[in-house]
């Protein structure tokens, strides 16, 4: 088997960073090859020196045994033949499907732009992917797996036969996730070669014919999945063991005293008669497919979102929902950690340290009222520390963290904060398994520290593992709340969440 890609002693400085360091390492043609590592390790700036976002590095990348150098995207996929399939798909949302696939290299009838052709070339490729939508649709209307999937469309559209997939599944409902394995599974048999990114191990033994480890800029190793275990992988990324599975080893430390309390909670963004309780020191799930309105009840109980109908209670007070917001959800004592971390989690052109402190602006109040920058400053250096938080700069912009760093400064400010109950949602979406581990020690730390949590997540071993009680959603209602011990399996959960009795 003939090499597809080869990387030649790669080496890649930024600002006051080495970021990659004699990377060397190939992948095979027609194989689906895992890039593995902890957030930082360098997969996302090795990719994006393939595809031409950074043309400028030491070293050599070889394409099917022939040295090349592209000087932008563009260039990577018209002369290389080579796509990357994001984790946030980029679509032009009032533009259709064709429009989208074939953006900038439309075919043309003279000086116009044959439609008919474009519609039609797409069609063949789509029902080729077995898709359930059309070319003449608007990309507007597509969930985030068939956004996925046009966009592996417009790969093929381009011939392209090497595919990158970053995180491609982090969006997906299990459905759209299945599909998506199947069509990886068809392009293997077509001799396309993939790269696939992921944080899910379990992934990675489904699909991966091997797995290339990356840990802190260096190549370290490839692997056979067929010939590995999850433990090697694990230690091979991380350099230690790490346990990959949400595991409580603090006992319960739930208390009798409810500290937020929801009854027949209802709003315009798809939640009705949403009912249960948070008690003092309990880590509370909640569980559903896409679209059972987990994040939207926990919007509208942060205030970023309406509450139409309904009472929420903090401490026994019922809170005024008509003018409830996220200033007074936060003097209140409630904090959020949002899904979407790039769009909602952060200041996107701020600090580290202005991150960290944002939600707790007057504790750093000086002489006359003016902000002691020191005082942000000691701040944020404790929690680098006690976070493990890289790099650990204060002036660095959190916009250019991994995404397991960008999660701990979101974490970071939300413990600045006097706030008694965070909401995580999907905490560990993207995250690596050493990220993971230390985010679930901090949860238990904030409980043992009389805290209550409640943590939204799509992945049933980590919402099972951690949390104390389930409530489990399906179509923007309970459809059931289990105790500890009442879980029951994984089958069982998907049962309750699409409504069934759970047997």
């Amino acid at each position: 088997m003939s090499k597809a890609v080869e990387f030649v002693k790669i080496n890649k400085h930024f600002p006051g960073a080495h970021v990659l360091k004699d990377i060397s390492f190939s992948v095979e043609e027609g194989e689906v090859t895992a890039l593995l590592g902890e957030n930082g390790a360098g997969k996302s700036t090795i990719l994006n020196i393939l595809h031409g976002v950074y043309p400028e590095y030491e070293g050599d990348v070889l394409l099917h045994g022939k040295k090349v150098q592209f000087r932008n995207p563009n260039e990577a996929i018209v002369e290389g033949k080579i796509s990357k399939v994001h984790q946030e798909t980029l679509i032009v949302r009032d533009l259709t499907v064709g429009q989208n696939v074939t953006l900038g290299h439309e075919p043309t009838k003279g000086f116009f732009i044959d439609y008919a052709k474009m519609h039609n070339d797409v069609n063949a490729i789509l029902t080729e992917l077995h898709c359930n939508f059309r070319s003449e649709e608007l990309a507007d209307k597509l969930t985030s797996g068939q956004m996925q999937m046009m966009a592996i469309a417009r790969a093929l559209y381009h011939k392209s036969n090497i595919i990158s997939l970053d995180e491609p599944t982090a969006s997906l409902s299990i459905r759209e996730t299945e599909a998506l394995f199947d069509v990886i599974k068809q392009l293997k048999t077509q001799g396309v070669t993939i790269l696939y990114v992921s944080h899910r191990l379990e992934e990675i033994f489904r699909i991966c014919d091997k797995a290339v480890i990356m840990r802190d800029g260096e190549y370290i190793t490839t692997l056979e999945v067929a010939k590995t275990t999850r433990d090697e992988l694990i230690h091979a990324m991380v350099g230690r063991a790490v346990s990959a599975v949400a595991s409580r080893n603090v006992p319960c430390m739930s208390t009798d005293e409810v500290v937020l309390k929801a009854e027949n909670l209802t709003g315009p963004t798809g939640f009705k008669d949403v009912s249960f309780e948070l008690h003092k020191g309990e880590i509370l799930g909640f569980f559903g497919l896409v679209g059972a309105g987990r994040t939207e009840t926990m919007r509208a109980i942060f205030g970023a979102d309406m509450i139409t109908g309904g009472k929420v209670y903090m401490k026994g007070k019922r809170i005024p929902t008509g003018s409830w917001n996220t200033s007074k959800a936060l003097r209140a004592g409630i904090g959020l950690i949002p899904e979407d971390r790039k769009t909602q989690g952060f200041m996107k052109l701020s600090t580290n340290t202005q991150n960290i402190s944002i939600s707790s602006l007057e504790d750093y109040a000086g002489l006359f009222g003016l902000l002691d920058d020191g005082k942000k400053l000691k701040n944020a250096e404790h929690f680098f520390h006690e976070l493990d938080i890289h790099p650990p700069k204060p002036d660095y912009l959190t916009l250019n963290m991994s995404g397991g760093n960008q999660q701990k400064v979101i974490l970071a400010r939300w413990m600045s904060t006097k706030v008694d109950i965070i909401i995580f949602d999907e905490p560990t979406k993207g995250v690596d398994v050493g990220a993971k581990a230390e985010i679930y020690r901090l949860m238990e730390e904030m409980i043992q520290n009389g805290k209550s949590i409640i943590v939204i997540s799509s992945e049933l071993p980590e919402v099972m593992g951690l949390s104390d009680r389930i409530v489990v959603m399906g179509e923007g209602k309970v459809n059931a709340v289990l105790n500890r011990g009442e879980y029951g399996t994984s089958d069982q959960m998907l049962d309750y969440a699409i409504g069934g009795s759970g047997k």
